[in-house]
């Protein structure tokens, strides 16, 4: 699975999240810019969902000249895809690294650490 632009991650959220939708639900899904920013114009993201339609993310249903676009990829599948390319090029494929990595983050707090473990020890009596 090819990786997205920043751009194309965005498109793909506001997807997600809509499910099924034309270029400008799409656009009216997307969140607000930060710092006084402006959404992209409607043309932009019609522009970005045909370079999802070609990598394969994103298929779509014609309306006449409109099209209606939704997700081939899931949310889900994307994430872990993505996970799994971080955890192999970053941390040898080694996904104790990654926890890690998180567990020595001075912003990580005890409460997040003790669900850490939970999970954990649930992984390991399944």
């Amino acid at each position: 699975m090819e990786s997205l632009t920043r751009a194309e991650e965005q498109v793909m959220l506001a997807l997600w999240g809509i499910g099924k939708g034309f270029a400008k639900d799409i656009l009216e899904a997307l969140p607000k810019p930060k710092r006084g920013g402006a959404k992209p114009a409607i043309t932009t993201v019609s522009t970005i969902v045909r370079i999802l339609e070609q990598k394969g993310f994103v298929g779509h249903e014609s309306f006449g000249r409109a099209h209606r676009y939704y997700p081939l990829v899931s949310h889900q599948e994307y994430r872990s895809r993505t996970v799994d390319r971080v955890v192999h090029d970053h941390f040898g494929g080694s996904a104790q690294g990654l926890l890690s990595h998180f567990i020595q983050r001075e912003d990580i707090s005890t409460s997040e650490l003790d669900e850490l473990l939970k999970l954990i020890k649930q992984r390991k009596q399944d």
